[in-house]
């Protein structure tokens, strides 16, 4: 499951250009915006901000705590100085824990192939996230695939064949691939060669037959 994390916020009364006075001062100007309540301006300190942006990323909730009232939020834009690479705002979004929300989760490989560690093949992976669909407090840091599964060539994962359980549902294709075994290159043109080969060898007898026949004529 994932961690929640804990900010202290203050409300903000500086918006609009004025909010470089914040930032000069190693305050982060922040929206907290919801389905059910108007946007709020708050301020955090630049240093827990950043370390709770780190831990949670984008699918671990996060405690903000103004004056004693706390609102589950999750980290939906972060804008960033262009050259200093600094945090200058920040989106987060009010959670309704009785709602369901859609959040992209990324997907963590576990395990390793025995076809691939015995090098009979290599792994190909599809997307690097997957949308799923759930209550706020169900919510996953990462979806973990066990490569243990694919021991041969051609075995493959498939979305369908991901169990998160009943309270998790992939929002992605069911047919979507996942993860598949394949040839390495250097077998599949091994592989060609031979096939090449062999249509060569049935076509000089075809002929040679015909030819045979001819004589025979």
């Amino acid at each position: 499951m994932a961690e929640t994390f804990v900010l202290e916020a203050e409300s903000r009364a500086i918006v609009g250009k004025k909010v470089s006075q914040l930032r000069r001062q190693g305050i982060v100007p922040v929206t907290v915006y919801g389905p059910k309540s108007e946007p709020v301006n708050l301020q955090i300190p630049y240093r827990p901000l950043q370390l709770a942006l780190l831990g949670a990323g984008g699918t671990n909730l996060i405690e903000l705590n103004v004056a004693g009232n706390t609102t589950p939020v999750l980290a939906r834009e972060v804008q960033r100085d262009i050259l200093r690479n600094d945090i200058i705002h920040v989106d987060f979004f009010a959670v309704d824990m009785t709602a369901k929300i859609n959040i992209d989760v990324p997907i963590h490989f576990i395990n390793e192939s025995a076809a691939v560690a015995s090098k009979r093949g290599i792994l190909l992976t599809g997307p690097t996230v997957l949308t799923i669909e759930t209550l706020p407090s169900k919510l996953l840091s990462v979806i973990e695939i066990d490569l243990t599964s694919l021991a041969e060539v051609g075995d493959s994962i498939h979305v369908r064949d991901i169990k998160l359980g009943d309270e998790i549902v992939i929002l992605n294709d069911p047919d979507e691939m996942i993860a598949r075994i394949a040839q390495p290159a250097a077998a599949r043109s091994e592989e060609a060669e031979e096939e090449a080969s062999e249509g060569i060898a049935e076509v000089e007898i075809i002929k040679k037959g015909k030819a045979d026949e001819e004589d025979e004529e």
